[in-house]
């Protein structure tokens, strides 16, 4: 088990940062910022279990409530909550490369990988690479309503992975939604299961397979795009 320990950065007071931080020995070690869906928070299974196997792997990891988490414990995201989310989402990569970080990815489940995206798309700089985690491309049984209006403006290589019965958008919607991003993409479909992807029987196959597509497809080129900025 990697050791971790709460984690709090108040410099941006509108957004703080609050979580966990999974620490690595090495000071310059690649950092992940992590982050939740809509309904959840930093402390689901899911992210819980991504943040101790990429610590295993040597990073940094922050997994982190978003602003709306943190006014209420429970209940989705108010109307109006996404700028200053992704406010939370600017001020914990600030807060992590204040510590040296290495490369720096930004990631999240569902409503916060969204969150992300938005963030990178308008800020291209600001991180080497994404994981996305069940990306809601649209409502369920709503496909007409999605959500890339800023996927063409998304220059930041992405790894997305999602359920094969996903409600929020089939492998087929989200093959082509994809194809509006200019930047280098891959999809990581997971058999089985839905939008939250972590169940009973796939948890190590999955945290395994998120981890390990990563490192081989992205990892490297975070690095060499940080050496380019």
């Amino acid at each position: 088990m990697v050791r971790f320990e709460a984690f709090s950065d108040l410099s941006t007071r509108d957004a703080p940062v609050r979580g966990y931080l999974h620490t690595s020995t090495d000071p310059g070690a690649n950092c992940l910022v992590l982050t939740h869906g809509a309904g959840a928070n930093c402390e689901t299974p899911l992210l819980t279990a991504l943040s101790d196997a990429f610590g295993a792997k040597g990073w940094t990891v922050l997994r982190c409530d978003l602003p709306f988490r943190q006014l209420r414990p429970h209940g989705p995201p108010p109307w109006g909550s996404a700028e200053r989310d992704q406010a939370g989402l600017r001020a914990a990569v600030a807060a992590m490369r204040r510590r040296g970080a290495g490369s720096m990815v930004l990631g999240g489940h569902s409503y916060g990988g969204r969150q992300a995206s938005i963030l990178a798309a308008a800020e291209p700089r600001l991180v080497d690479s994404l994981l996305l985690l069940s990306y809601p491309l649209h409502p369920p049984r709503k496909p007409a309503e999605v959500r890339t209006q800023h996927f063409p403006s998304l220059h930041t290589p992405a790894l997305f992975v999602s359920g094969a019965r996903d409600g929020f958008g089939t492998a087929a919607e989200m093959q082509s939604a994809l194809s509006l991003i200019p930047a280098r993409t891959d999809l990581l479909t997971i058999d089985g299961a839905g939008h939250e992807l972590l169940t009973k029987s796939n948890r190590e196959s999955l945290i395994e397979e998120i981890v390990s597509r990563f490192l081989a497809g992205f990892a490297a080129h975070a690095s060499g795009r940080r050496s380019e900025l």
